[in-house]
């Protein structure tokens, strides 16, 4: 397995790529198949347990919910494809939702956020 981190993306989403020595259907039950995807990917990290969509053996996407407040949400989308050695490309695409989620800006020129005192 390799991974590789794709830095700037133009949407600024997070895409990781993967390389596994697997066929690419073993590789699509482990991310659609409730059971298996549990073992990685929660269902407590997840805002439904349903993927929002796919499209078969090919790529499904999921609406995660951080966990914490504010309980931001993203997409993450798993793209599969075979690869040249006869294993799986597998890339995770992660963005953010909607503009709603990101994080307040500070109305003056400083670079922080603060809180008045109550």
């Amino acid at each position: 397995m390799s991974d590789a981190a794709k830095p700037d993306h133009p949407d600024t989403a997070l895409v990781l790529e993967y390389e596994f020595d697997a066929p690419p259907a073993k590789v699509w039950r482990a991310v659609t198949i409730p059971a298996l995807r549990e073992r990685w990917l929660p269902d407590c990290d997840l805002a439904r347990a349903e993927p929002e969509s796919s499209i078969t053996g090919e790529e499904v996407r999921y609406r995660l919910r951080d966990s914490e407040p504010p309980f931001r949400e993203s997409h993450v989308i798993f793209r599969i494809e075979p690869n040249e050695d006869g294993g799986t490309r597998i890339s995770i695409i992660q963005r953010v939702c909607d503009d709603r989620t990101k994080l307040p800006q500070p109305a003056n020129s400083n670079c922080c956020l603060m809180r008045a005192a109550a």
